[in-house]
C-alpha cells in the first residue's frame, strides 16, 4: 500500500476516496471489517483523526457501518432514508447514484435529460438519406466496419477540422465510436489501472466519474467556475500526484455550462506536457452556441500528442445513429483499436454511412442555425420561469444545462422525490460530483421539453420546492 502525501487540503478525500475505491473494486467485501483507524492511519502515514472523519462521511454515506467496541464493516446495501421510501426511482437512485435510474422515470416534465425534443431534430430529412445510403451501398447490412471506423466517413471529418481549426491530421488519426461514451470507456480500459491518479472536473459528467471508478482510479477534484479553473491548482496538482489523466469538458461543460476561456486552453496543454498529464477533451456540445462561437477546442493547441479529443455530433443529428469520433496521436491509437476491436469490432457500418451523406450535406449547416435558435427560446424561458425564485445560476452561452442552486442549504435529493408527485425529474447535484456532495445544486436541462411544458413544469417544480 503506497503511502499518501501530506497535504491538509487533500488528505481527507483521499481517504475517503481510498476507501471507497477499495469497496467498489470489491477488494473489500459487504460485511468485511476494514482496518481500525489506528492500522490505517499507520499504514498510510497520517493523522488518525483524519481517517476517522472519512470513516464518519463514509458512515453517512452508508457504505460502511459500525460495530460498537468491534469495528467498522462495509454496509451490504445502502439504507433508503425514509424521506425517499415512499418513491422507487428515487428509492433506486439513492440507493445506486445512478443517473439512469432517474431517466427511466416516466414523467410528464422530464428536466434530466441532457438530450435535445425529437420534434427539433431531421427526422424527416435522414429517412431520405437512409433510402440514399441503401441505393449507394445495397450489401451494406451485409459486412462489417473497419474498426477504426468507415474511411469515407473518417477522410470527411477529418477535412471538416483542418478546415474548421487549421490543424494537421488525416484519417489515420480519427476513430469512429459507438457514442462519446464508449471513447471514455475504451480510454479508462486502456490507460487505467487500479490506484492510477485521475483529476476531473468538480462537477463532471455522472458517466465519466462511474467509469473511472469501476477502473479503480482515485480521483481528485478541481473546480471548474464561469472563468475556469485555479490553474495553480491544477499545476499543483499535476506536480504533487502526477495523475495518469485530466478528464475535462470545457466547452458548455455538463451540467454547469460554464466555457473555459483560450488562454487557459493552451497554458492546460503547456502544463500537461510538462507533467506528462494526458487530457481527454470531451466536447459534446461545440455546435451549440447562442451568440458567439466558442473558444477552438483544446486539442488544436496541441503539438506533442497530449490532447486526446472526443467529439459527439449526434445529439443534435440523431442520438440514436451513436457517432462519435476520437481524435489522437498514432501510437494512442495503436492501443485504443486493439480495445475497440475487443468491445464490439467495429461500429455500425449503416450508421456511418447515414451520418456521413447527411453530415456532408448542406441541410445539416440549416439544422443547426435553427437549432440554435429554438434553444436560446427554450433557456430563455427556463430562465424567465426562475427568476421568479432565490434560486442561483450563472446564464449559458451554450449547452443544454442550467446548473442551479437552492438557497439555504436547501437538499435537491429531497426537492427530487417530492417533484416526483408532481411528474417532474431533474438531476441532483450529488449525482454530478465525485465527492458525492454539492447537495443544494441541481442540472436542469432545457432542451428535451417543449416551451409550453417548460413553463408549466417549473412552475410545478418552484411549487414543490416552496
Amino acid at each position: 500500500m503506497g503511502k499518501i502525501a501530506k497535504n491538509e487540503d487533500f488528505l481527507f478525500n483521499q481517504v475517503y476516496d481510498y476507501v471507497l475505491n477499495r469497496i467498489e473494486c470489491k477488494e473489500w467485501n459487504e460485511h468485511d471489517k476494514l482496518p481500525s483507524i489506528r492500522q490505517l492511519a499507520l499504514e498510510l502515514n497520517i493523522n488518525r483523526l483524519t481517517v476517522l472523519k472519512a470513516y464518519q462521511l463514509l458512515k453517512k454515506h452508508n457504505k460502511i457501518y459500525v460495530k460498537d467496541k468491534v469495528g467498522y464493516f462495509v454496509q451490504s446495501k445502502e439504507t433508503v432514508p425514509p424521506e425517499y421510501s415512499d418513491h422507487s426511482i428515487v428509492s433506486a437512485y439513492v440507493q445506486k447514484s445512478s443517473l439512469s435510474e432517474i431517466h427511466q422515470s416516466q414523467v410528464d416534465y422530464n428536466f434530466s435529460q441532457a438530450l435535445i425534443d425529437p420534434n427539433l431534430l431531421p427526422n424527416h430529412y435522414l429517412s431520405d438519406y437512409v433510402k440514399k445510403v441503401f441505393d449507394l451501398y445495397p450489401k451494406i447490412l451485409a459486412t462489417y466496419s473497419n474498426v477504426q471506423g468507415d474511411k469515407e466517413l473518417r477522410d470527411a471529418l477529418a477535412h471538416y477540422f483542418i478546415k474548421r481549426y487549421k490543424t494537421v491530421l488525416d484519417a489515420d488519426n480519427l476513430l469512429i465510436l459507438s457514442g462519446s461514451q464508449q471513447g471514455i470507456h475504451l480510454i479508462a480500459q486502456t490507460f487505467i489501472k487500479p490506484r492510477d491518479t485521475v483529476l476531473f472536473e468538480r462537477p463532471s459528467y455522472s458517466a465519466a466519474i462511474d467509469i473511472f471508478r469501476a477502473r479503480g482510479a482515485k480521483i481528485l477534484t478541481v473546480d471548474i467556475t464561469p472563468d475556469g479553473y485555479d490553474l495553480d491548482e491544477v499545476e499543483q496538482y499535476m506536480k504533487r500526484y502526477k495523475p495518469r489523466l485530466f478528464y475535462l469538458n470545457p466547452t458548455f461543460h455538463n451540467p454547469t455550462g460554464y466555457t473555459v476561456p483560450a488562454a487557459q486552453r493552451k497554458e492546460l496543454v503547456r502544463l500537461a506536457e510538462q507533467y506528462r498529464c494526458l487530457l481527454l477533451e470531451d466536447d459534446a456540445y461545440h455546435d451549440i452556441y447562442f451568440e458567439k462561437k466558442p473558444p477552438a477546442p483544446i486539442y488544436t493547441f496541441d503539438t506533442s500528442g497530449t490532447v486526446i479529443y472526443l467529439r459527439s455530433f449526434c445529439k443534435y443529428i440523431s442520438p440514436g445513429l451513436r457517432v462519435a469520433a476520437m481524435i489522437c496521436q498514432s501510437s494512442i491509437m495503436k492501443s485504443l483499436i486493439s480495445v475497440k476491436a475487443l468491445t464490439d469490432n467495429g461500429s455500425p457500418l449503416l450508421n456511418q454511412k447515414i451520418f456521413l451523406h447527411y453530415f456532408s450535406s448542406p441541410r445539416l449547416q440549416q439544422h443547426i442555425d435553427k437549432l440554435r435558435i429554438a434553444l436560446q427560446v427554450r433557456k430563455e424561458i427556463m430562465e424567465e420561469e426562475l427568476n421568479h425564485t432565490n434560486w442561483q445560476w450563472n446564464s449559458p452561452d451554450g449547452g443544454l444545462n442550467l446548473w442551479v442552486q437552492l438557497p439555504n442549504d436547501q437538499s435537491t435529493e429531497v426537492l427530487l422525490t417530492k417533484s416526483m408527485a408532481y411528474s417532474i425529474s431533474f438531476v441532483p447535484g450529488p449525482v454530478c460530483d465525485p465527492l458525492k456532495t454539492l447537495s443544494s445544486w441541481m442540472r436542469l436541462s432545457y432542451s428535451y421539453t417543449n416551451e409550453n411544458q417548460l413553463r408549466e413544469g417549473l412552475k410545478k417544480l418552484i411549487h414543490a420546492a416552496k
